[in-house]
């Protein structure tokens, strides 16, 4: 079976496309085996994606964290999907329909960025507070497709992100799913840097799609950025943008930014 390496502004998959069989219930365990870092190609997830058996304008996109959990959205991995299938069409595909988890997305393939769009759900400001570097702090929550808390701090830099995000994943205010973490820095008047404890994943990742757009819906809130256009500086050093969806600039936002295949391979 033939898969690619692909990463969206670090945040990195496996990606297989047209894989058999269909039911993608049994990628669960190949998620796990795959995604090992030291014993197997190593990701954050495992992607499969193929056109629609209901609409072969859409592209049915499944995604499997590194634990071999689904999950319901992923920003960077839709990304890295309709590259691929931008490239698989030789350029010819530019704007396509991708559906995870029984949610449609539009997703925009330019020479500069990669965009997909996220649905912007429920916003619960302080949700829970532990303390960071001795200080109580605050997260609000922001569903964007998936759970996600944020915590705006002074200097993300400052905090141990896997011993934070390890202890506030799994608080018993966001049980019993559970949530991604974020800590964001406002950089400028609209640029923001975040780091990500990622669910699933159970580490932090180098980038995340529904986590910036979520830092953005919080910091918004917040009062920290206006609703418009904002730079979400990661720990890959690739910069996602994030902006309101013209049609819905309170329900959904375009997460665009860079896509890489690192390399190809045969899993035998």
């Amino acid at each position: 079976m033939e898969f690619r390496k692909v990463h969206g502004a670090g945040n990195d998959f496996v990606l297989v496309t047209n894989a058999e069989p269909r039911d993608t219930r049994v990628w669960a365990k190949t998620a796990e085996r795959l995604c090992a870092r030291r014993t197997g190609v190593g990701a954050d997830g495992l992607v499969i994606s193929r056109p629609a058996e209901d609409d072969t304008n859409v592209f049915e996109v499944a995604c499997f964290n590194a634990d071999g959990s689904a999950a319901t959205m992923c920003g960077n991995a839709l990304r890295c999907a309709a590259w691929v299938a931008h490239d698989e069409s030789s350029g010819s595909t530019t704007a396509m329909k991708l559906r995870m988890a029984g949610v449609m997305h539009e997703a925009l393939v330019d020479q500069e960025a990669v965009w997909v769009t996220a649905e912007v759900g429920a916003i619960q400001p302080r949700v829970l507070q532990t303390i960071i570097n001795g200080r109580p702090t605050w997260f609000d929550s922001a569903h964007t497709g998936t759970e996600h808390v944020v915590a705006v701090v002074d200097d993300v830099d400052a905090i141990h992100a896997e011993v934070v995000g390890r202890v506030v994943r799994h608080h018993k205010n966001v049980a019993p799913l559970g949530t991604n973490v974020n800590f964001v820095q406002r950089l400028g008047r609209q640029a923001l840097k975040i780091r990500t404890y990622e669910r699933g994943v159970e580490a932090e990742t180098l980038s995340c799609g529904s986590g910036a757009v979520a830092a953005v819906v919080i910091a918004t809130m917040r009062g920290l950025v206006a609703k418009r256009e904002v730079t979400v500086h990661n720990r890959a050093g690739e910069p996602l943008t994030v902006r309101p969806h013209d049609a819905r600039p309170d329900r959904a936002a375009w997460v665009g930014g860079p896509v890489t295949q690192t390399f190809e391979g045969v899993l035998a």
